[in-house]
């Protein structure tokens, strides 16, 4: 029985007192890796090309000014979001992308380090970026208040967003799975039907949210340059 609607997510498993919750995130490194001995196959040859395509997207919107090499960054965020997203689809296992523990762990650098090479290295750039061009000057101090308020929140947005996203779908997947148990079989077959196509609908969704993070990552680090 849960004890409140967000129990379901709470980290439960543990073996001789230690908490195995997590595992599923690193269980990457140990299953991806192996991928990369083995003759090219049909997968590889796929991640291949969405790398590739993914590369040169990022690398059109860091712009000319973008360091060489910076978009594996973001192709590796993407990488690693979208691991996470799938892993938690599979039953009985944590879904560590609905915590904002991991998500704020990947925006939160991600904001610190760009704001901190922009103010070093860019200075003035990051100041005449807080007033937009053509702004009156009788609107410059709002201004700055809004543009330094979007600034600063961006980190938890990004956060929040890929969070809430994940969560809202499981949450809906599970509260319909508990009604199963008292259903007859004609409305049961109607459950089974609409679980699949939240699946699918939540498959959907952790490809997009890890491409939406990953885009709105590149986007934030082209604005410092």
């Amino acid at each position: 029985m849960m004890t409140n609607l967000f129990s379901v997510f709470d980290p439960t498993s543990s073996i001789l007192g230690m908490s195995m919750n997590w595992t599923s995130t690193m269980i990457g490194i140990i299953m991806i890796p192996m991928t990369f001995w083995l003759i090219p196959t049909r997968y590889s040859l796929i991640w291949n090309n969405i790398t590739t395509t993914l590369h040169k997207e990022f690398k059109t919107l860091l712009g000319t000014t973008g360091h060489n090499g910076s978009t594996f960054i973001f192709v590796s965020v993407f990488s690693l979001i979208l691991f996470n997203n799938f892993m938690g689809l599979f039953p009985y296992i944590f879904t560590s992308s609905s915590h904002l523990a991991f998500t704020l762990t990947l925006a939160l650098p991600l904001w610190l380090s760009f704001m901190i090479y922009g103010w070093i290295n860019h200075t003035q750039h990051m100041f005449a970026h807080l007033v937009p061009q053509g702004t009156p000057p009788v609107l410059m101090p709002f201004m700055v208040c809004i543009e330094t308020i979007s600034n600063v929140i961006r980190p938890g947005t990004l956060a929040v967003r890929l969070a809430a996203n994940m969560i809202a779908g499981h949450l809906l997947m599970t509260l319909l799975g508990n009604t199963g148990p008292s259903l007859t079989y004609s409305i049961l077959s109607l459950l089974l039907i609409t679980q699949i196509a939240l699946l699918v609908l939540e498959s959907a969704v952790s490809i997009i949210q890890s491409y939406v993070f990953a885009v709105l990552s590149t986007l934030y680090s082209s604005e410092v340059n």
